[in-house]
């Protein structure tokens, strides 16, 4: 398998989701945003996954690439790609699919629950637990896309995951963050960090992530089992 990354940011990497990569034998692939605007053709890799990044889906006038950007995935969603996208990879699937992504009431920064929606249908979050602390850094949401099912959402924000089908995941919450990813992170945009009801401080951030870093990349790997199992049909 061949799994292909747009990565935006350069501390923005795939952090937990590549060991599991690795362990599964996918040849990996990248289109580095922050060097170059290089796409790959679709027949190149099978899976896409799409990572977060500072800006906004709607910056296409300072980023002249993010056009492009919406335009590939949609190809790579109707040509039946696995399309993973977290945090703005999220927000740009549902741009690319024609729905609404705007400032969310609230910055929701830290660790946070997210909780289960009832009598969900996808193959792919069988294994979701009713509630799981997961860590967020995100201003935007967006509005659902038409054919998609909500997973999960969290107090601050209502749509945190979604599925389309049994090959597209998006999730505005990040599983994927390490201790690694979350100092490179928090590193470059401490800025951000103005306690409020949903901004947590940067030494709460990394005493808490000690307490759930396990449990939430478990989550994860549940989750990419499922799209490696349930991703061919």
């Amino acid at each position: 398998m061949r799994a292909h990354c747009l990565q935006h940011e350069a501390f923005e990497d795939m952090g937990a989701i590549m060991p599991w990569l690795t362990e599964h034998n996918f040849d990996i692939s990248y289109s580095l945003f922050f060097k170059s605007d290089t796409l790959p053709s679709l027949d190149e890799f099978d899976w896409l996954i799409i990572m977060g990044g500072s800006m906004s889906v709607n910056d296409e006038k300072e980023y002249k690439w993010l056009g492009r950007e919406k335009e590939f995935i949609r190809q790579c969603i109707n040509a039946g790609k696995v399309v993973i996208g977290i945090c703005l990879g999220s927000q740009l699937i549902a741009s690319s699919l024609g729905t609404r992504v705007f400032k969310n009431k609230e910055k929701e920064i830290g660790w946070f629950p997210v909780y289960k929606n009832n009598n969900i249908k996808s193959l792919l979050t069988r294994k979701f637990p009713e509630e799981i602390t997961a860590f967020h850094w995100h201003g935007e949401t967006f509005d659902l896309p038409g054919e998609a099912e909500l997973i999960a959402g969290s107090e601050a924000c209502k749509n945190q995951i979604f599925t389309i089908g049994n090959k597209v995941l998006g999730m505005q919450c990040h599983l994927e963050t390490t201790s690694q990813s979350l100092a490179e992170l928090s590193s470059n945009c401490r800025n951000e960090l103005i306690p409020s009801e949903f901004i947590q401080s940067e030494e709460d951030i990394i005493k808490k992530g000690i307490v759930f870093y396990t449990k939430m990349h478990k989550v994860l790997y549940d989750i990419l089992d499922e799209l490696l199992e349930y991703g061919i049909l």
